[in-house]
């Protein structure tokens, strides 16, 4: 569904690149070449404008270094996801074997708010060479109540121990597939969690969502009554299964230092977009590192 969408997308900013680029040809006699040049610019000026809109709606007081790294470092995994990957891989999610020496605990990848699951590619690939059996779901339909996720991650979760014969497994969620886990747990208890790894997911609402129409998006929003109330219905015990990732560079989930959950310390990572902490080297490594443990403590 997603991937559809996204080609409908491109193919329509396409279009409409291509059609000035003939246009401002026509009028000033120039080349197809000129025509190609100027649309292929109009191309990358759009994701730039995206990039630099959302770095600068969520601009925190922090170094302005680190804010220009997060700026470069998200436009290009922009780029990577939105124009190469995800409108072009329409294979479904499906269960990947560990292929390290060692098997560990299985790990439950969970997407964000309009990705799918082919944005883990990296971070698949890290943990099945570690030894974790990887699975991942996709998030459909794109724009409902994230309760409404709940049955799909339940019977991934099943589907997952049934594989590999594991009584619990891990999860990993970015953005709202943190939130998703948290509603999944939420409704059917954490009898078969290792553990919950959440990487720049809205905790407490992002301010980006103020205007979303979604169920999700009005979910999403500061500090949403949705909000309040699950993190009311959570015991100690399901928050001591957490692990939370920010970035106070994070262009979509903002205020950024304010997501947390109550008694979970977060693990900070300087300058990095809300993308990048699916993709960069420093945050697979933290995860691996974080599920090693609870492999060991399984």
């Amino acid at each position: 569904m997603l991937s559809r969408l996204l080609r409908r997308v491109l193919l329509s900013l396409t279009l409409v690149c291509a059609a000035l680029g003939f246009l401002l040809a026509s009028n000033q006699d120039r080349s197809l070449w000129f025509a190609l040049g100027v649309a292929v610019q109009l191309l990358v000026f759009s994701l730039l404008t995206v990039s630099l809109a959302t770095g600068l709606m969520s601009r925190s007081p922090e170094p302005d270094t680190q804010w220009l790294r997060s700026l470069w470092g998200e436009l290009l995994v922009n780029a990577r996801m939105f124009v190469l990957r995800l409108p072009w891989n329409t294979s479904p999610p499906a269960f990947l074997p560990a292929t390290g020496t060692s098997t560990k605990v299985p790990v439950l990848l969970v997407h964000g708010y309009f990705c799918n699951h082919h944005i883990w590619h990296e971070m698949a690939h890290a943990l099945r060479a570690d030894g974790h059996p990887v699975f991942s779901v996709d998030l459909e339909p794109l724009f409902t109540s994230i309760d409404n996720y709940a049955p799909l991650l339940e019977a991934a979760v099943l589907e997952l121990c049934q594989r590999t014969g594991a009584e619990k497994v891990a999860l990993v969620g970015h953005s709202m597939g943190g939130l998703a886990i948290r509603s999944w747990m939420r409704a059917h208890g954490t009898q078969r969690v290792a553990g919950v790894l959440t990487l720049g997911t809205p905790h407490a609402g992002t301010r980006i969502a103020a205007t979303q129409p979604s169920p999700n998006g009005r979910q999403m929003r500061w500090q949403s009554e949705w909000l309040l109330e699950l993190a009311a219905a959570e015991s100690h015990e399901t928050r001591a299964l957490m692990r939370i990732a920010i970035s106070p560079q994070d262009n979509i989930v903002y205020p950024q230092r304010a997501q947390v959950v109550t008694g979970v310390q977060p693990t900070v990572f300087e300058g990095m977009g809300h993308l990048q902490l699916c993709v960069e080297p420093a945050v697979i490594n933290w995860v691996v590192k974080e599920l090693s443990a609870m492999s060991a403590r399984a």
